[in-house]
């Protein structure tokens, strides 16, 4: 049964992969447009950082800016490689 489900895999629905992608451009272009300038020198510096312990791809890290609150947050996100192919 195990062997079935493998090939029944199926991929996430394309509306859900392309909500996603667009939540990110947007909230990319909101920082660029409103953000301070030192994140994109703080990005390079953080991946520079977490590539001393793991290889990640820079496409592989984002970073947005928001105001929760009245404060602003700060989310840094990075897709580590699955074990084995780093």
């Amino acid at each position: 049964m195990g062997l079935l489900a493998f090939f029944r895999r199926s991929s996430p629905p394309t509306a859900n992969v392309a909500k996603e992608r667009l939540r990110i451009i947007v909230a990319q272009e909101r920082t660029a447009l409103g953000g301070p300038d030192y994140l994109p020198t703080l990005r390079r510096e953080l991946l520079e950082v977490i590539r001393k312990y793991v290889n990640v791809d820079p496409d592989a890290v984002q970073m947005n800016l928001d105001k929760e609150d009245g404060h602003e947050v700060l989310e840094f996100t990075v897709a580590l490689p699955e074990k084995g192919k780093a």
